[in-house]
């Protein structure tokens, strides 16, 4: 699903809505509770771990450790929010590369 992010504008007493960006939702494979980590590898910190059914947002990709999960073997992590990272390998985003912007 795609998510839009509205901003409402009012000039000169005329009311608009305009889209700002797009973020799409990806799901996390079935029966997995998955890590949160501070940096694109299994030896960053966890910071928390997502419920089973959770979907994540992608913002954008970084390379990092290679991680096998459900999905294949992957080196792409998914950072999920400022400081979050996922394995690709445990998300369903349809592709075996990049479906976001490297992170910079």
């Amino acid at each position: 699903m795609t998510v839009e992010n509205v901003e409402v504008r009012q000039t000169g007493g005329v009311t608009e809505a305009v889209a700002t960006t797009g973020v799409r939702y990806y799901a996390v494979a079935p029966g997995v509770r998955l890590n949160v980590r501070s940096g694109p590898g299994t030896n960053y910190p966890v910071i928390r771990v997502l419920p089973e059914g959770a979907h994540v947002p992608i913002y954008c990709q970084r390379p990092g450790e290679a991680v096998t999960g459900p999905y294949g073997t992957s080196k792409i992590w998914d950072n999920i929010s400022q400081g979050e990272y996922v394995s690709d390998a445990y998300v369903q985003t349809g592709s075996d590369g990049y479906v976001a912007s490297r992170c910079l």
